[in-house]
């Protein structure tokens, strides 16, 4: 299926003036990130023109129109609004010519305005566009930032998953969200953050609803962070044999980019928290090329090498 993002939206999210509003402004759709300047279109050059991106006036082409004379002007635009363009957006603020209103009322299409530099915004249009249109997925979970790491703690229901971040943020830690993570595939990383009718709400059975903001302060919570681990937590399982080196990675698939994962057993008097916190530094130290595994690995390679070269002069003694 095809995805979109409504205009509508796009203004609102965006914050961006309306100048004149078409009346199909709620049901027009944009399927892709391409932005367009119509310099080439403004002086008559249309054979290779893509009437559906969105398109902007920046400061170039506002300053070319106003030397125009209005004949030449006025036709200019009329034929630029004939061709079915989403909207117009006139960046930096710049005047609204009397008869580019005139003629989007004509045409009945979407101008618009934006106070922002034309590059900016060109960013901040193709950076909203990609991240609506990107895959996307939900996972039951919470979504936390770990000394820079984002760390999406999973396991079934009960297991902990909201004490332990509630005690993470306790340390110093930020939220992103609870019980639910929506994850979004942005090239070739993974953005989670939380629906925005429970943002920066947690949780605690026992207690009820918590608000993370208003407990501990703006710090305390974050919109949205990259998702670099995963952990999952799991009951303590005698009849299981965890993990006790680390020397073989595990990965989980989301949205078809591979995640570091480790499980975690909880059980009564276990530190969960502090250990996700080793967790994310040890994370941190194996990105910048150190292994702790690897490193003894090798020290009790080196050791058997020893033992075996020492065992072997002591037989050529004998």
């Amino acid at each position: 299926m095809l995805k979109y993002v409504y205009l509508k939206k796009l203004i609102e999210e965006m914050d961006l003036e309306i100048v004149h509003q078409s009346t199909d402004l709620n049901d027009i759709r944009i399927y892709s990130s391409d932005i367009s300047r119509p310099g080439l279109q403004i002086m008559g050059y249309y054979e290779k023109f893509v009437p559906e991106r969105i398109q902007v006036i920046g400061s170039a082409e506002w300053h070319y129109f106003n030397q125009l004379p209005y004949e030449e002007r006025y036709s200019s635009l009329d034929k630029f609004l004939s061709y079915p363009i989403p909207a117009l957006i006139i960046s930096r603020s710049l005047p609204i010519f009397p008869e580019l209103l005139e003629l989007a009322q004509k045409h009945n299409r979407t101008v618009l305005r934006s106070g922002e530099i034309t590059s900016k915004l060109f960013n901040q249009l193709i950076s909203f566009i990609d991240i609506q249109l990107s895959p996307e997925t939900r996972v039951h979970g919470v979504l936390v930032e770990v000394y820079g790491v984002g760390v999406l703690i999973t396991g079934k229901s009960g297991v902990g998953k909201s004490e332990t971040a509630l005690d993470l943020v306790i340390r110093g830690h930020r939220l992103i969200s609870d019980d639910t993570v929506i994850i979004k595939r942005i090239e070739d990383m993974l953005q989670g953050r939380s629906p925005e009718v429970t943002r920066h709400f947690m949780e605690i059975r026992g207690v009820g609803i918590l608000d993370i903001e208003r407990l501990y302060g703006v710090g305390s919570v974050k919109y949205d962070e990259f998702i670099e681990m995963n952990i999952e937590l799991e009951l303590w399982d005698d009849k299981k044999e965890y993990d006790r080196i680390g020397l073989d990675e595990t990965f989980i698939d989301i949205l078809g980019i591979p995640v570091t994962k480790l499980t975690i057993p909880v059980r009564p008097g276990r530190n969960v928290a502090m250990i996700i916190e080793v967790a994310a530094r040890n994370f941190r130290q194996k990105i910048l090329g150190y292994n702790a595994a690897d490193k003894l690995n090798e020290r009790v390679k080196k050791q058997i090498e020893l033992n075996m070269s020492k065992k072997e002069r002591e037989m050529g003694d004998k």
